[in-house]
C-alpha cells in the first residue's frame, strides 16, 4: 500500500469515526432519559463500529460496586450483573480510572467472561476494551466493548475513540444525577411537609379541654384510619375545616391530597365543572382538558364544606359518586373511577331542608354515616381562655409583639360575651387586641367594641368621663393583685400607692381579692 492510499484510509476512518460521535451526541441530546442515551450510543457502535457486544456499567452510591446500565449483544438475564472494585476486567478499570486492551481474551486470566456466551473452543476468538468514565476525577463508570480479533488492528486508535465516546456520555451520566438528587430531596422535602402537616393538624394540636371538645377528639380518634365517610356539624366558625384536616392527616391517606371544596362558593353553572373536571371543547371556553377536584382527590381526601347549600341537581350526580366512586368529565364520555374519602360538613339544618325538598334523603343517609357535631363557643366556657392565651401568642409572634398576658376585667369580658361568630371570631377579636395593645398586657379597652358594649358584659353602651377613670382604676388594680396573687402590700408598691389607699378602692370597687389568692400569674 502506497503511503497516498494509507493516508486516504486513515482519513476515510477519522471521518467515519467523527460521524459517529456526531451521531451519539445528536442521540444523546434528543432524551432526557439516560438508559435510553446510553442505548442508543451501544447501537451506534454496534452499527458503524461493528462491536460484537458492549456495555456501560455505572458507580453505585456505595462507591464500591459498578452495575449494568444498559447493554447490547449479551444474553438475557444480565440486567443486574455488577463488579466490585478490582473485580474481573471492569472491576480494574474502575479502580484504577485508566484503559484496558486484550487483543486476545482466550489468553487474559482476568477476562471473567460472566456476561457473554462466547466459547473460545467454538467461537472466533475476540479482542476486548474498556474506558473508564471521568469527570472530576471520579470514575462515573465504565464502557466495555468487545470486537472481533484483528491482529492488524490499531488498538491505540480505538482507545482514543472510545475514550471520546465515553466523554460524550459523561454530561448524561452528570445530568441524571442531577436530576436524581433532585428528586431525591423533593421526596424527603414532601416526606417533611407531610409530617409537618400531620404534627400541624393533629388532633392533640386541636385547642380545648372542655368535656365537649374532648368527645369530638374521641370521635375524632375513632374515625381517622378508616374509610367512613364523615359529616361534621356545627355553626360557622367552629373550625369544622380544622377537623377534617386532622382526620386526613391522621389517616393511611395522609401522604395523598387533601382537596377542600366550598360549595356555597361556587355558582350553580361551574359546580358540575369544579366536582368533575371537562374535556377540551366541551364548551366555548374549554380549550384545553381539566381535572375536577374528584380527579385531583384521587387517593387521598375530598372536603364538601358547606354541603347543605348543593342544588338538587348536582345532589344528584354527587349521589352517584358516593355510591360508585366513578364519573364523567364535561363533554366527555368515558367513566373515570377515583379512590376517594368524603368528608361533609354543614352548618345547616340538614333534617328541615329535608322536610322542605331541599336536601335529598338518599344523600342525606349516604353522608351521615359517621357525625361529629362542633359545639359552638358558647357551650365551651372553659375553652375561651385557653383560646384567648393561644392566639395572643400566635398574634404576638406574628406582629412583633411581646405580649405577657390578658387582664382579669379583660378575661372575664371574653367569658361573658356569647361569641355569635364562635372560634373564628374570638380569633379575629385577639389578633385586633394585639394590634392596639401598647403594652406586655391586653386590657379590656383593647378589645373590640362589640365585647366592650354587648349587653352580656355588664358595660353600658356610654359611659362618662369620671366612670372611664374608675373602671380602669378597678382594673389596674385587679392586675396588679392577680400578679401579687392578692397580696395587697405587694400590690401597692406595684402601682406605687400606699396599702390604705389599695384597701380604700378594693372596698369601693367591690373586687374580691380571694380569687387572686394561691393563683399562678398568666406570663
Amino acid at each position: 500500500m502506497t503511503n497516498s492510499e494509507s493516508s486516504q484510509k486513515e482519513n476515510s476512518s477519522a471521518l467515519k469515526k467523527l460521524s459517529m460521535l456526531v451521531e451519539i451526541n445528536n442521540a444523546i441530546s434528543r432524551t432526557f432519559n439516560l438508559k435510553e442515551s446510553l442505548m442508543a450510543t451501544l447501537k451506534i457502535l454496534q452499527k458503524s463500529y461493528h462491536i460484537k457486544s458492549g456495555a456501560v456499567f455505572l458507580a453505585e452510591d456505595d462507591g464500591v460496586h459498578y452495575v449494568m446500565a444498559a447493554s447490547v449483544g449479551y444474553r438475557d438475564g444480565l440486567a443486574k450483573t455488577k463488579y466490585k472494585l478490582g473485580e474481573g476486567l471492569t472491576g480494574r478499570i474502575a479502580e484504577s480510572g485508566k484503559p484496558i486492551v486484550v487483543p486476545q481474551v482466550s489468553k487474559e486470566p482476568m477476562f471473567l467472561n460472566r456476561m457473554s456466551s462466547w466459547n473460545p473452543k467454538r467461537d472466533r476468538e475476540q479482542s476486548f476494551i474498556g474506558v473508564p468514565i471521568i469527570l472530576d476525577y471520579e470514575t462515573l463508570g465504565v464502557l466495555i466493548v468487545n470486537l472481533a480479533y484483528n491482529a492488524k488492528r490499531d488498538y491505540d486508535s480505538s482507545v482514543k475513540f472510545l475514550i471520546l465516546v465515553a466523554s460524550a456520555l459523561v454530561q448524561a451520566i452528570r445530568l441524571d444525577r442531577i436530576r436524581k438528587k433532585e428528586r431525591m430531596e423533593l421526596v424527603q422535602e414532601s416526606a417533611k411537609i407531610q409530617e409537618k402537616l400531620k404534627e400541624e393538624y393533629s388532633f392533640h394540636n386541636i385547642i380545648g379541654n372542655s368535656h365537649e371538645m374532648r368527645e369530638v377528639y374521641e370521635k375524632v380518634t375513632q374515625v381517622a384510619r378508616a374509610d367512613t365517610t364523615v359529616i361534621i356539624r356545627g355553626e360557622s366558625g367552629t373550625g369544622k375545616e380544622l377537623i377534617a384536616q386532622a382526620i386526613h392527616y391522621n389517616s393511611l391517606r395522609a401522604g395523598k391530597p387533601f382537596i377542600r371544596v366550598n360549595c356555597a362558593a361556587i355558582p350553580e353553572t361551574l359546580i358540575e365543572t369544579e366536582f368533575f373536571g371537562h374535556e377540551k371543547g366541551a364548551f366555548t371556553d374549554a380549550k384545553t382538558q381539566r381535572k375536577g377536584r374528584f380527579e385531583l382527590a384521587d387517593g387521598g381526601t375530598i372536603f364538601l364544606d358547606e354541603i347543605g347549600d348543593l342544588s338538587p341537581m348536582t345532589q344528584v350526580k354527587l349521589l352517584r359518586v358516593l355510591q360508585e366512586q366513578e364519573f364523567e368529565r364535561v363533554g366527555g364520555t368515558a367513566s373515570i373511577r377515583v379512590d376517594v374519602r368524603v368528608i361533609a360538613a354543614t352548618n345547616a339544618n340538614l333534617e328541615a331542608r329535608m322536610k322542605e325538598g331541599k336536601f335529598r334523603e338518599d344523600l342525606y343517609y349516604r353522608l351521615n354515616v359517621f357525625s361529629i357535631i362542633l359545639p359552638p363557643l358558647r357551650e365551651r366556657h372553659t375553652d375561651i381562655l385557653l383560646l384567648a392565651d393561644y392566639f395572643m401568642v400566635k398574634y404576638g409572634r406574628k406582629h412583633g409583639k411581646a405580649i405577657k398576658r390578658i387582664s382579669t376585667p379583660a378575661i372575664d369580658m371574653l367569658r361573658q360575651y356569647h361569641w355569635p361568630g364562635n372560634v373564628r371570631e374570638l380569633e379575629n377579636c385577639i389578633e385586633r387586641a394585639v394590634l392596639v395593645c401598647d403594652d406586655r398586657v391586653i386590657h379590656s379597652y383593647h378589645l373590640p367594641p362589640t365585647l366592650q358594649t354587648a349587653e352580656s358584659s355588664g358595660t353600658m353602651p356610654r359611659m362618662s368621663l369620671e366612670a372611664a377613670v374608675a373602671n380602669y382604676e378597678k382594673e389596674m388594680i385587679q392586675d396588679a393583685l392577680k400578679a401579687t396573687r392578692g397580696n395587697r402590700a405587694k400590690a401597692a408598691r406595684l402601682l406605687d400607692a400606699t396599702e390604705r389607699i389599695i384597701g380604700y378602692n378594693i372596698q369601693k370597687y367591690d373586687i374580691d381579692v380571694s380569687r387572686f389568692k394561691n393563683k399562678t400569674t398568666i406570663s
